[in-house]
């Protein structure tokens, strides 16, 4: 199951990295301030959506993995991985 995720998720970056270097190409061209601050928005919300979507998998595979191996170890680390995660997010 993760390799299916991360192909679609490569699919997402690939579209991602072809709209910053839209936004490259709108620099050099001096296109309208305005209109640049809106594709970098869109990129944010894309990165965002992307970012939401691996977290959610991690919960769902990883995470679950690491509780349904009766591992209480494991789970923890998986748990705590999590938690900074949400820490530092939760900074920026």
């Amino acid at each position: 199951m993760k390799g299916a995720d991360h192909k679609k998720q490569l699919g997402r970056i690939n579209r991602i990295e072809g709209q910053v270097r839209g936004i490259k190409n709108m620099i050099e061209e001096e296109k309208y301030c305005v209109d640049i601050l809106t594709q970098i928005k869109a990129i944010r919300s894309a990165l965002k959506s992307l970012e939401l979507e691996i977290l959610e998998n991690h919960a769902h595979h990883c995470l679950m993995g690491a509780m349904s191996s009766g591992s209480e170890k494991q789970a923890k680390i998986k748990v705590d991985e999590i938690l900074e995660l949400i820490k530092r997010s939760s900074r920026a």
